[in-house]
Formats: structure tokens, sequence, C-alpha cells
């Protein structure tokens, strides 16, 4: 009896393995997909937001699903189901429009029909200049022992969403701009680092963004790492770590 019961009980535990991994499997693909997808931040466009180094998890269901809400961008539907509109201020990942296999992250600036206008570094919404307060300066550390110290604003808009904003240069490309219409159905959007940031001000690059394209709203930073660290290198994670900003949220 040992040696006919034995085999199936092999058999049954691998069964079990097999199981509880694609159970783990399917989950994972449904968070991701409906509730919460994780991002890490490439570039510096978002300082001091979000640091080269960061990685945040993005909620899926803030602005309803689109084909983008799913792997590989399938052609399921057009448009979006279950949709919200986002709010002015919101920081969004979104496919860029002339690639839709690239992910971006900026802030929601213009909403469809604003008008929108940089003008001596001072963005304008609908003729008005947005509430722009010296906020001193902030200490860039670009890693390596590289320190660089930025002119910061602290923004606010017309809905009191209020941020900083980096001001690298004086007269920056795009700190006098044309006046931007954002199409019915579109969205503006803007990098917090303004003079290092290709966002809508850049019509051949990104301009403006279909609302079908928003992915998902940052939520919250769960792991950071000093730019130029890799993440993966867990004995370095005592001096690496930027422990003040994990599971903080994105503002």
């Amino acid at each position: 009896m040992t040696s006919t019961t034995e085999p199936k009980k092999k058999e049954g535990g691998l069964g079990e393995t097999v199981k509880v991994i694609l159970q783990a499997f399917l989950i994972a693909i449904v968070i991701r997909t409906f509730l919460f997808q994780p991002f890490n931040i490439p570039s510096g466009s978002m300082k001091e937001t979000l640091l080269v180094g960061d990685y945040l998890f993005v909620s899926k269901f803030s602005y309803g699903y689109s084909r983008f809400s799913f792997p590989f961008s399938p052609p399921l539907f057009d448009g979006r189901v279950l949709g919200s509109s986002p709010n002015r201020g919101d920081v969004v990942v979104f496919k860029l429009p002339r690639d839709e296999s690239t992910d971006y992250i900026k802030r929601v600036i213009g909403l469809p029909g604003d008008e929108i206008q940089m003008i001596d570094g001072v963005l304008h919404i609908n003729g008005t200049p947005v509430k722009r307060e010296d906020a001193g300066y902030w200490m860039d550390d670009e890693g390596n022992g590289r320190v660089e110290r930025v002119k910061r604003w602290r923004e606010t808009l017309p809905n009191g969403v209020s941020y900083y904003t980096l001001d690298l240069v004086d007269n920056g490309f795009y700190d006098n701009t044309p006046v931007y219409k954002v199409p019915p159905g579109h969205y503006f959007m803007m990098g917090d680092n303004r003079d290092n940031s290709t966002d809508s001000r850049v019509l051949s690059q990104v301009g403006y963004v279909p609302y079908e394209n928003l992915v998902g709203r940052a939520q919250m930073i769960f792991f950071s790492v000093e730019e130029g660290e890799p993440a993966w290198e867990f004995w370095k994670w005592p001096w690496t770590v930027r422990w003040d900003r994990l599971f903080s949220f994105v503002r």
C-alpha cells in the first residue's frame, strides 16, 4: 500500500504548488490591472516632488479603465470604462501620445478648454497668473558628491493644490510660450522641474494628452534609493535607501 500511495502524494504536492503559483500570478495580474501598478522614476523632470530612484504605486482605478490599463494595451475597446476626470494638480502616469508604449509622469495643469501660457517663467491659466511664492533654494543631490543649489518656488493652482517647482535657469527655453488651447477630451501636463521637463509645452514630443491615455494617479512612494544606485543591491540599502521618503504620499 505504501508503494502505491506515495507517488500520488508527491503528484498531489506538485499539483498544489502549481495551483498556488497560478493563483498568485492571477491575483498579481488583477491587482496590477485594476488596483495598483508599480512604477519607478527614471528622470528628474518631476523634482523635487519625485526623484530619480523613487518607486511608487499608481492607482489604476482613479480615472477608470482604458485599453492602456491592461498589459500590452490590447485594443479591447475605445474610451474609458467607469471613468472620472483628473483634478488639476494630480500627478499622473500616462501613455505618450506619439509612442503609446512609453510611460510618462507629469502634473495635470490644464483641463479641456483651458488656455495655458508661460510668461517670464510664470504659469498663466486662462489669462490669470498662478500664485507663485519664493521658497528659497533646494539642494539637488545628483550623486557622486555633486550638489547643486536650485531656485525653488511654491506654486498654488486655482483649486488650491500647492507644490514646489524648480527654476534651473532664468529665461529658460520654455519660460515664454505661445498660448496653448487644450482641446476637448485632452489634458495639459507639465513637470515640476520646469527647465528640465519635456512635457505638453513641447507639442512635437508630448503635446496634449488624450483622456484615454491616462494610466493612473501617482499615490505613494514605497521605496527609494539614491540616484545612480541599483535597487537590487540590498547590501547597500543602509546607506543608499532614502528612508525618509518611504511610504510618503505624492502631492
